[in-house]
């Protein structure tokens, strides 16, 4: 079939029923009634020469050529979805554009959270969708899935481009009360408290994985799946945990904590926005982007997030 007579509108039904590989859920995804998409599937099997789906008692199954055609059409569908939105004119003022954001809770403490009410003002009918990062995120990227991922720079999809945010230095955090911080913070001194430890959807945190080396030392006696959770369970406790500064100086006016410089080597952590390649013309990403990068470069004028001092 020559391409000027393929209805581009059946490649996006084609991938949701290769992902579905049912035709009720497909529909139900596409707004669609059941009717048409079999319509649909019934064109495409035409236009393919090949069945593409079969069924199998309740269920159905791809063929060897629809199983080979997948990643095709999914990259297609990304491309074309980048190409339309790209081209046109992106207005915050009026648009209802959905924004699909991976991020950790402390990113949207202490980013997201505080440029929220200015996005809101410029653009008060687009939505903003945060997900935690997991193991599938660089894959939910490379899929079009999702506009941005916010991370530290050894968690990046080495195939898209990236941009970095700011540098983060990590800090000692633990109850005032904690007679540690009496005196200097040395390494022994350290590891001679409990620590509390976040883990997060299974992937080992950037300063988790600086503490492996000292397995055999540390003694973790709470884990959270959360950088928020942690500075609740300090208070009256002996326990430590490392904490980003910034993430530190917003919990600092609030409970009665201590911090103090990291014992040992452990380097500046790199937070990185990336997007996906095919959308570095889209005008909703550029807006947002920018949007980003300029709150980071306001906060550290004012002061509130400068790395060149250790929180005391």
């Amino acid at each position: 079939m020559r391409l000027d007579r393929f209805d581009l509108n059946l490649l996006i039904a084609l991938e949701l029923l290769l992902e579905e590989r049912n035709v009720t859920r497909a529909a139900q995804r596409l707004n669609l009634t059941q009717s048409a998409m079999s319509a649909a599937l019934g064109r495409l099997r035409v236009a393919l020469n090949d069945e593409l789906l079969v069924p199998h008692g309740r269920r159905m199954i791809a063929t060897p050529h629809a199983l080979a055609l997948a990643p095709a059409v999914a990259e297609a569908v990304r491309n074309l979805r980048a190409l339309i939105s790209g081209a046109r004119a992106f207005d915050p003022l009026t648009s209802d554009r959905r924004f699909e954001i991976a991020a950790s809770d402390y990113i949207t403490t202490v980013l997201l959270g505080p440029l929220l009410p200015r996005l809101k003002a410029e653009a008060p009918g687009v939505e903003v969708n945060i997900v935690l990062p997991t193991r599938e995120t660089s894959a939910l990227l490379d899929d079009g899935k999702l506009d941005f991922q916010i991370t530290p720079e050894q968690f990046l999809d080495p195939d898209h481009p990236r941009e970095l945010l700011f540098e983060e230095r990590h800090v000692v955090i633990g109850w005032s009360g904690n007679p540690v911080f009496e005196k200097e913070m040395t390494l022994d001194a350290f590891h001679s408290c409990g620590h509390i430890a976040v883990r997060i959807t299974g992937v080992p945190t950037f300063a988790e994985r600086h503490m492996m080396e000292f397995d055999d030392q540390r003694r973790v006696e709470v884990t959270v799946p959360s950088f928020t959770l942690v500075p609740w369970f300090l208070p009256g406790t002996n326990l430590l945990a490392l904490m980003h500064e910034r993430l530190a100086r917003v919990y600092a006016p609030l409970l009665p904590l201590e911090t103090r410089p990291v014992p040992f080597d452990m380097p500046l952590m790199r937070e990185m926005i990336q997007h996906h390649a095919a959308r570095s013309t889209d005008a909703g990403i550029l807006w947002l982007k920018d949007r980003l990068l300029a709150a980071v470069h306001e906060s550290a004028a004012d002061g509130q997030a400068e790395i060149e001092r250790p929180v005391t």
